[in-house]
């Protein structure tokens, strides 16, 4: 576990504080984390976050198991997480000093558009590897 790290939204009224779980980012390529972010998600595992004030900070349930929140009053995107919020992902971008995480993975690659590439050398996930790996197992009926 990492030293706690601060961090806010573009407005500042969502700010938090958080301990990230490595100090490595990750990329997701999902068409979801696109549009929600404007482009890439680029996230932080964190054990903890701490916000300070949640009255602007709001959920959308994004899926049967994500939830994204964001600020209701500038818009940032700031927090995936799961449903049971077992696992929680923070906008590396959204701490006060980004530069300190190490970029070393991409998801979802096999979703990302034809139009750019990164050149940092990471490990690579498909939507199906990422599903195997990290979705609930299907309810049986």
């Amino acid at each position: 576990m990492s030293d706690e790290m601060k961090g806010s939204c573009l407005c500042g009224a969502v700010s938090f504080t958080a301990s990230p779980s490595t100090m490595e980012m990750g990329v997701c390529h999902c068409s979801m984390c696109r549009k929600w972010s404007g482009g890439t998600f680029m996230a932080v595992s964190c054990d903890s976050i701490n916000i300070d004030d949640e009255t602007h900070l709001k959920a959308f349930q994004a899926s049967k198991w994500g939830e994204r929140l964001f600020c209701d009053k500038c818009g940032s995107t700031l927090i995936w997480r799961t449903q049971d919020h077992k696992h929680s992902v923070m906008a590396a971008q959204a701490f006060d000093d980004p530069s300190k995480f190490e970029f070393t993975s991409e998801i979802f690659v096999d979703n990302k558009p034809d139009n750019f590439e990164f050149a940092n050398p990471t490990k690579k996930m498909t939507e199906a590897q990422v599903m195997a790996q990290f979705a609930p197992p299907a309810e049986s009926n």
